[in-house]
């Protein structure tokens, strides 16, 4: 889940078809709820073809409250980032750039320090006033791949504007691994909004004093502010000797996203142990990844992301992969949000405690009829300090 001050930034870190036909349980008079659109209601979007590709989209793509979005064939090499403006589409700008293209249908290296622009399998044809917006998945994050979503005629990235209708395309731009890619790689997720959906402050004060939201151990400190939730960093890791973190190690081999459990943690990253109270330095430009005190709670009724910038704090951008589901650290699965941490410039003093983000809630328009971790392949629930699925579990 990016942390910055003196810019430093902190990422932090995460189907069946429903059998019904209207978008929510208690019928069609929830149709236009505000909120963020749940499982059901993605799929109602998918029978209807405001969601479409001409790749059969697979069942298991359909999250809680996000559909994950797959790389197409073919990716671009480009030299610099860019946005189309209202004039011009994706391709437009593609051809201007005089980009070259790299078929990634049976898998290719994206090379660390370079930008990829790739179209993706799915396209929009949104009907229903609803807002898409994206962000990486949680394990693009944690291997420090920065994805950014565009649409033709945008005007920003990882947004969608109401009624938006054409292809989608993903920034790709890998910063501290070179990664391999193919086509029907997963890198991100979109979801939908319709209206304003955050909460009001006194709701979620009652959420917060009712221990639905965070599980702490902390007894004075103001956990609510600006109507979001604040959460700080771990760096003592249950005491002397405790696993506090990851540094990332700056040449090693490249890694591919779609195999699981297969890389030695010790071949890519250096373990970072408690030891006494002083505070953590972070590196300019090293890559870490580190944890919450607090375990997070995500209702069945809301969802959450984690604020992506800030600068009360020293210039604050928090994590590639904001989005939390529905049931993530529910019930029985005490879960803390990893952090991907990145210091820019000069080094940084991270200290045990310290705030390093926070989670904004917003209310579903419907309870999914799918909970994160509740029958689905969710890797983080019940999460700690962990590295990418891609590794294997770190023992030492």
């Amino acid at each position: 889940m990016r942390f910055a001050a003196a810019r430093a930034s902190v990422y932090s870190r995460g189907m069946a078809e429903s059998s019904g036909t209207s978008l929510f349980p208690d019928d069609a008079k929830n149709a236009a709820r505000t909120g963020i659109l749940p499982f059901q209601a993605i799929n109602a979007m998918l029978r209807e073809h405001e969601i479409w590709s001409k790749a059969e989209i697979l069942a298991d793509q359909v999250q809680p409250a996000s559909i994950d979005l797959r790389l197409g064939p073919v990716a671009y090499r480009i030299r610099a980032s860019f946005l189309p403006g209202p004039e011009s589409t994706v391709l437009d700008k593609i051809q201007a750039l005089d980009a070259y293209p790299i078929d990634i249908s049976s898998g290719a290296v994206l090379e660390k320090g370079c930008v990829y622009v790739v179209p993706l399998l799915e396209s929009l044809n949104v009907k229903s006033g609803v807002t898409a917006f994206a962000n990486p998945k949680s394990s693009t994050g944690r291997l420090d791949i920065l994805t950014r979503l565009i649409g033709d005629h945008s005007t920003s990235f990882d947004r969608l504007e109401k009624g938006y209708q054409g292809p989608l395309y993903v920034e790709i731009a890998p910063r501290t691994f070179s990664v391999v890619v193919r086509q029907g790689t997963r890198l991100n997720q979109l979801r939908f909004r319709r209206g304003s959906p955050v909460i009001a402050a006194s709701e979620l004060q009652r959420l917060h004093d009712e221990g639905q939201l965070i599980l702490s151990n902390a007894t004075d400190q103001n956990f609510i502010e600006r109507k979001m939730l604040r959460l700080s960093v771990d760096l003592h890791g249950g005491g002397k000797g405790g696993l506090i973190g990851y540094r990332a190690k700056k040449h090693t081999d490249r890694i591919d996203v779609e195999k699981v459990g297969n890389y030695d943690p010790l071949d890519f990253w250096e373990p970072l142990h408690y030891h006494r109270d002083p505070p953590l330095i972070l590196d300019p430009d090293a890559f870490y990844i580190l944890v919450t005190k607090e375990a997070v709670r995500i209702p069945p009724d809301f969802a959450a992301e984690m604020v992506a910038y800030d600068t009360s704090v020293g210039e604050f951008r928090v994590h590639y992969a904001g989005f939390f589901d529905p049931g993530f650290g529910w019930g029985d699965a005490v879960s803390r949000a990893v952090l991907e941490v990145r210091s820019h410039e000069v080094p940084f003093t991270l200290e045990d405690g310290q705030t390093v983000g926070w989670l904004q809630y917003e209310r579903m328009a419907g309870r999914p009829d799918r909970l994160y971790g509740a029958g689905l392949k969710s890797n983080y629930q019940g999460q700690g300090l962990a590295l990418a699925k891609q590794f294997k579990a770190f023992r030492g």
